[in-house]
């Protein structure tokens, strides 16, 4: 009998989190015992931590933007099982033995998470792609080091995880990512420049946070994911395309040398990826994103980077290395923010990005440090354009 796997989710109040639970309670009622919840992560919002912590009792908790002091909550919901403060996962991940920690904290703040995770002994589910695009080098020596797995949780990563662990890494040539294309892939220039902050939060497939969904809509969240493939399943950036596909069917394809084309295909619900990270590498039974293709049509096109530049920025960024994939996320979400603020137009976010890229970034990565303080440089030459730019 399989002994029950101890899972921390951070970031467990987010989209990802919430459908990490939802996963991990129906496999416990079909089979009880089959997961253990010891931890939960949220940036500030205790009041839902809350109502997690009474679902599940043995968990530690752990609410990084508050202090102690600054919590709203009762008192006496506090005791030893909370942690309060920047440390707050380390804290959490040093008061409890984890097997798997699924990060799906938003945005560079899910670098550290993984860093934690990795350095407690965690293998890692990994549903935040700026651990790969800032740092991917330190994540994987520290994996590497401790004989961890990192096991994809984007749709389009999973998807290739599962079609190079069965076909064979040896066989692949080349990997296609799919993408939505976003709410206004028919769009003009002109028409993009006139979209407001309300506008581009709304996908027209996948239910997403607001930063990610901008970034769909800015195709910047597939040239993020453009430079997680090239470094996760270790493919020249020449050879991993991108095909705009409305339907979001096929997450992703890979080719293998004879010319053939393999496709991973499933209905758009993430909690198909995340159930396969709980299990591996033990394979479940499970009905999620269970798809009939009957009456289905599914359309293909090459995106226009034109339009959507960021994809292009991307393409540029991982050929100069680390440093500057750190660059363009962080001056990427720096811009995000000033278009949700209506300080920029939505066809600025890559104006911005692009200024950034184009500053001298010929230093080296060595360590998790220098990883911020390129983060921290990033952000200050973006601010700083947003500045000169701003409606």
């Amino acid at each position: 009998m399989n002994r029950t796997k101890k899972i921390v989710v951070l970031g467990a109040t987010g989209s990802i989190g919430k459908q990490t639970l939802t996963c991990v309670d129906e496999a416990n009622r079909r089979t009880p015992g089959t997961f253990e919840i010891v931890g939960l992560s949220a940036y500030s919002n205790v009041q839902e931590l809350e109502g997690l912590a009474n679902r599940y009792p043995k968990a530690g908790l752990a609410c990084v933007g508050l202090s102690r002091t600054g919590s709203t909550s009762p008192r006496s919901n506090l005791g030893t099982r909370w942690f309060f403060g920047p440390d707050a996962i380390r804290e959490l991940l040093d008061s409890r033995e984890a097997d798997l920690a699924v990060n799906g904290i938003a945005s560079a703040a899910g670098f550290l998470g993984s860093i934690l995770a990795l350095e407690h002994g965690c293998n890692l589910a990994l549903a935040n792609k700026e651990s790969v695009v800032m740092g991917f080098s330190q994540i994987k020596r520290l994996a590497d080091a401790k004989g961890l797995s990192i096991i994809p949780v984007d749709s389009e990563h999973a998807a290739l995880f599962q079609l190079t662990s069965r076909i064979g890494t040896q066989s692949i040539t080349e990997l296609t990512l799919t993408a939505s294309g976003g709410p206004f892939r028919a769009m003009s220039l002109e028409q993009l420049k006139a979209i407001a902050p309300e506008d581009a939060v709304r996908h027209p497939v996948w239910k997403m946070g607001k930063k990610i969904s901008i970034d769909s809509a800015t195709l910047a969240n597939k040239g993020l994911e453009l430079i997680e493939a090239v470094r996760l399943f270790s493919m020249p950036e020449d050879r991993v395309s991108i095909l705009i596909h409305p339907e979001s069917i096929v997450h992703a394809l890979v080719r293998t040398k004879d010319s053939a084309l393999y496709a991973y295909m499933s209905e758009p619900d993430m909690k198909l990826p995340i159930n396969i990270a709980l299990n591996w590498p033990n394979e479940e039974l499970a009905l999620y994103g269970r798809l009939d293709l009957a009456g289905k049509t599914l359309h293909f096109e090459a995106p226009d980077t034109e339009r959507f530049p960021m994809l292009r920025l991307a393409r540029e960024a991982v050929r100069l290395g680390e440093v500057v994939t750190n660059a363009y996320n962080a001056a990427n979400e720096v811009a995000v923010s000033a278009f949700v603020e209506r300080r920029i137009l939505f066809t600025q976010i890559p104006e911005v990005v692009e200024n950034t890229l184009s500053k001298n970034w010929s230093l080296e990565t060595a360590g998790i440090d220098s990883i911020f303080e390129i983060d921290a440089r990033a952000r200050h030459y973006a601010e700083d354009y947003v500045r000169k730019i701003s409606c």
